[in-house]
């Protein structure tokens, strides 16, 4: 348990904002998801925010005096310690947006910002796969590569919030460029929209596929026709899949030489290919890591891959809150 009181988390998503209400023992109360509607600009998204906040204060029927502090889970690049957020690419004009203090100011709680991936960390090693970890790093796979870790309990930020951009860790010195500008990123590599273009790329030279013509059509191929191919028996679209499978290990072979975690998890969509994606992860981290840290750490598919922001938000503002009055 972190504390008997009660936080609301938000989930902020260029798409949808997710919010809830979560006890000290990391039970969810309540939850809604709405529209983010960034297209509207920052003030709509913030009262957005906002309504949430209050729609499942309601649902979990408490008054604000019963509630003891808001986390919020944003994207971009951020400063946990001021809770202004620098640059959030999928929110339109979100440039140094004070969050902390936009939110003290409208409710009557105390406020914690910090990086989405990195309170889903918190979540996950709370109450999901995590749970009686530790330390646990998450990755989370999509189109880009998010990342947590969580270390003695405790999010790693580093020195200005901006630790466990795992996804822009360096595997490849001359490899194929990364939409951060850098080279031979992770992210390059074995993020949803590199495995189509690698895909592509196999078609290209003269591989099999039953995916070619799919291959053809603009935006007509997905990580998911990859995996579903690789079921079907389609040789290159599973080669493709188990070649993700050993980048992500080589990835994680250097996160358990560096910080010898109990359990690296993954979630997104990616993790639907199960062992097909995992069973490679695992191989690469056992030739690649030093013992004992490659036989002590577990690679697993998270446990909380809708409520792991709302959760871990929360969790870190109430831990922030334990934190300050100790």
């Amino acid at each position: 348990m972190i504390t008997t009181k009660t936080a609301v988390g938000i989930d902020l998503g260029g798409t949808n904002i997710k919010a809830g209400v979560v006890d000290g023992n990391g039970k969810l109360l309540s939850r809604t998801s709405i529209p983010t509607d960034a297209a509207k600009g920052r003030d709509v998204v913030i009262d957005r925010m906002g309504l949430a906040a209050e729609e499942v204060r309601q649902k979990a029927g408490l008054a604000w005096n019963q509630i003891a502090a808001l986390g919020i889970g944003a994207p971009g690049p951020l400063n946990p310690k001021t809770g202004v957020v620098a640059f959030a690419p999928n929110l339109p004009g979100w440039v140094n947006v004070p969050l902390k203090d936009i939110f003290e100011k409208r409710l009557p709680v105390r406020v914690q910002v910090g990086n989405d991936a990195n309170v889903a960390s918190f979540g996950e090693y709370w109450m999901g796969a995590g749970r009686g970890t530790n330390s646990m790093i998450l990755l989370t796979l999509g189109t880009g590569i998010g990342s947590g870790v969580v270390l003695d309990g405790k999010v790693w930020e580093g020195a200005d919030g901006m630790a466990a951009e795992i996804g822009h860790m360096t595997i490849c010195y001359n490899g194929v460029k990364c939409a951060c500008g850098n080279f031979g990123c992770i992210e390059a590599y074995a993020s949803a929209p590199s495995m189509v273009r690698r895909l592509k790329e196999a078609i290209a030279a003269g591989r099999p596929s039953s995916l070619a013509d799919k291959a053809t059509r603009p935006d007509g191929l997905s990580a998911r026709d990859i995996h579903q191919a690789a079921v079907a028996g389609d040789a290159t679209a599973g080669a493709i899949l188990e070649e993700t499978g050993r980048f992500l290990g080589i990835a994680c072979a250097n996160l358990v030489n560096i910080f010898n975690p109990e359990m690296i998890s993954f979630s997104g969509g990616m993790t639907d290919a199960g062992e097909m994606l995992f069973e490679p992860i695992r191989k690469e981290v056992k030739s690649r890591s030093f013992q004992p840290g490659s036989a002590t750490v577990r690679v697993v598919r998270a446990a909380l891959p809708d409520t792991a922001g709302i959760i871990g938000a929360a969790g870190c503002a109430l831990k922030a809150l334990e934190t300050s009055a100790s």
